[in-house]
């Protein structure tokens, strides 16, 4: 049973939003891609755990906090003990050495074995905190199945893309039964999460250097057109509802400038004026609340 839901990381939404608004660097690129990838591997694995037919808990994307130290756990499994699991979604040759993984190239990677152990061992002591008695079984789940591991120690707890469905039907032969006991610990975790990362990396940005207008999410263009209550893509000829265009576009605009008022002569320049202020008014006043009056009035 999927007891917490996975959310889409707010560092890769606004790096989204940014890629297509300016010109990010090599760096920031790169660590788009891997927050992108990560999350597509996270996804795959949750279609897997949701699929589970054992009695148990999924935990999905916990951000906890023991003393002053916070860690991440991909997923938490609740059953007859813990299961938790880091998932990797590498593609390509690799091949382990001297507790070390690396590409044909000799590229390494960063060990996920470290990742884990300090997220079971930060775990132990949150349990503690807790006063909740129970054994951790924690693995790495290469998840891609593009992914080869050349030399795999037998004494690390990998399950590798081949074992992964192997290991999907051992979690469902467990003899394991949910009482309000397991219950209230996954309440007390899911209460405990926290919302803001301390982790994100994002580049600096401002108002005046993003590019205003509308993006067509079905080829990227930004030559949208607005046509009565449509917004058409001159590109592809996608057609999408104006309404539903612009609250997309509201709602990029409050991740990137949450602190910013959101006022009508605000969200006509953001989409770059496609259609009129008092189009653009309508939508606003339907889909928000009003405050202020004439020329001080914003939107809540």
């Amino acid at each position: 049973m999927e007891y917490k839901k996975r959310e889409k990381p707010t560092e890769l939404e606004v790096l989204e939003v940014l890629d297509a608004r300016m010109q990010l660097s090599e760096k920031d690129k790169q660590h788009l891609y891997k927050l992108k990838k990560g999350y597509e591997g996270e996804l795959a694995f949750d279609e897997l755990t949701r699929n589970l037919r054992c009695d148990c808990l999924a935990l999905n994307d916990l951000l906890l906090q023991v003393g002053s130290t916070t860690f991440q756990i991909d997923t938490l499994l609740i059953a007859d003990m813990l299961y938790l699991f880091e998932v990797k979604n590498h593609e390509g040759d690799f091949y382990f050495e001297n507790d070390r993984i690396l590409t044909k190239t000799n590229y390494e990677i960063t060990n996920p074995m470290n990742q884990i152990s300090r997220s079971e061992s930060l775990l132990r002591q949150l349990l503690q905190t807790l006063s909740v008695t129970t054994q951790i079984n924690s693995s790495v789940v290469f998840i891609n199945p593009a992914f080869t591991l050349y030399q795999a120690p037998l004494d690390k707890p990998f399950i590798l893309p081949t074992q992964v469905n192997r290991h999907m039907k051992q979690l469902n032969s467990l003899n394991s039964r949910i009482t309000k006991k397991h219950k209230a610990f996954a309440d007390k975790l899911v209460s405990m999460h926290l919302t803001e990362s301390p982790f994100k990396r994002l580049p600096d940005y401002s108002y005046g250097e993003l590019r205003k207008g509308v993006v067509c999410r079905g080829c990227g263009s930004w030559n949208m057109i607005n046509k009565w209550t449509n917004c058409i893509c001159m590109h592809c000829n996608k057609v999408v509802d104006f309404e539903e265009t612009v609250l997309r576009s509201i709602q990029e605009f409050k991740l990137l400038f949450p602190n910013r008022k959101l006022t009508t002569k605000e969200i006509y320049d953001w989409c770059g004026g496609i259609a009129s202020l008092r189009t653009f008014s309508r939508v606003l006043e339907k889909n928000f609340n009003k405050l202020g009056n004439r020329r001080w009035t914003y939107f809540e």
